[in-house]
């Protein structure tokens, strides 16, 4: 039943389902590996209509797909143990808005739509989500919602029902349409932390970061992974940090490599001291110093904001993929793109600062998919790259 000790192994998991080679050194705990995602889907545990497809299946994760309608509500909100999402929306919606055709979310305005997919969880398997990595770079604020749920993005086990996902266009006014993937749900199986002894196992193992391509440098470990803000440009032309325009047109999130970057965004060049103003309630896209990288047999997600690092959140979508910084072992590491907002007040940050941590989990077993061109990926060799609407 629903939070039982008891753990499985993939076989036990889907009994109907024939093992592969990769499940002979299967772990008891950690994130669902693609082939395990698509044996849910083969007996049943996630379910959808339009049937879920190939490329909804990441290494790591399920992309979810938005439905016909959305609900405007007045204010955002969690179910609690005693509500459906239905109940609160028919208690704070403002209008029905369809989908099937483009429609547009305006800013700082709370979105509620059904998902198609819906979850029927075996017991010790629960579920993670966040938002896509292109949602993120928007500053649109995706969280999931589940029932009688206590907390966002969170899938407890042995959950049957249907899914949720709350939007809010935080900077920009976005054209969205049905079957439109904002957000991705991990399932995990026991418990997928990692402490820093074992990050530090991992990097003697596979070199986990470069400060350049030629430079390894060993992981530096404190509640994670640290990564620290990159300001520093190899000439005076290199942008190092865009800051989101006040009152910029709308955004159709179908339109890939379509806008003009200026329109939409001021870029930032290096300053003598190296350091950048956030300016309280303006949205930035910084990145690295450091070039990551995420074994195959590993996801890693940026701890989520931390009072002691600064005034400000780092990261909105924070996962990364089984494979980031690798390709086919050609990679030496990948910069993470980082979306900041500042909080009560402006901050100023510094080349080198601390911005967040980066903890790595185990999968189950390697993938059969890694993150990389082969599947679509769109930021496996990025430096300080926008979302994929903007042209390159």
């Amino acid at each position: 039943m629903p939070g039982s000790e008891t753990t499985y192994s993939a076989a036990a998991l889907f009994p109907d389902i024939k093992t592969g080679e990769t499940d002979s050194a299967v772990r008891t705990s950690g994130i669902l590996p693609s082939q395990d995602i698509r044996n849910l889907i083969a007996v049943g545990k996630v379910s959808a209509m339009p049937a879920i497809e190939e490329v909804h299946i990441q290494p790591a994760s399920l992309d979810l797909r938005l439905g016909d309608v959305a609900h405007r509500v007045r204010a955002s909100f969690l179910p609690g143990p005693h509500n459906t999402v239905e109940a609160k929306i028919k208690e704070l919606r403002m209008t029905r808005v369809d989908l099937t055709s483009a429609a547009v979310f305006e800013k700082d305005c709370v979105y509620i739509v059904p998902l198609v997919e819906e979850v029927s969880l075996p017991p010790n398997v629960s579920g993670k989500a966040n938002p896509k990595s292109t949602t993120g770079r928007l500053d649109i604020f995706v969280r999931l919602i589940t029932d009688y749920g206590v907390e966002f993005d969170r899938v407890p086990t042995g959950y049957k029902g249907k899914l949720y996902a709350e939007v809010v266009s935080r900077t920009f006014t976005v054209a969205i349409r049905a079957g439109m993937r904002l957000n991705q749900l991990r399932f995990v199986q026991g418990s997928a932390d990692s402490q820093d002894k074992e990050i530090k196992r991992l990097d003697r193992l596979e070199t986990l970061v470069y400060l350049d391509e030629d430079t390894p440098t060993r992981a530096v470990t404190d509640r994670g992974l640290r990564i620290t803000v990159n300001l520093e440009g190899a000439d005076e032309d290199e942008i190092i940090a865009y800051r989101a325009r006040a009152n910029a047109p709308v955004i159709d999130l179908s339109k890939i490599d379509h806008y003009a970057p200026d329109e939409f965004w001021e870029a930032r060049r290096q300053t003598p001291n190296k350091s950048v103003i956030l300016h309280t309630g303006d949205f930035y896209i910084l990145a690295s110093r450091e070039r990551v990288r995420v074994p195959a047999e590993f996801a890693a997600e940026m701890v989520p904001f931390d009072p002691s690092d600064g005034e400000f959140r780092i990261h909105y979508a924070g996962f990364f993929d089984p494979g980031f910084g690798y390709g086919s072992n050609d990679i030496k590491g990948t910069r993470a793109v980082l979306e900041v907002r500042a909080h009560e007040v402006p901050f100023q940050m510094e080349h080198g600062q601390l911005v967040g941590r980066l903890n790595y989990m185990p999968l189950l077993s390697r993938p059969d998919k890694i993150y990389g061109t082969n599947i679509g990926s769109s930021y496996q060799q990025q430096t300080l790259t926008l979302s994929k609407q903007f042209k390159r």
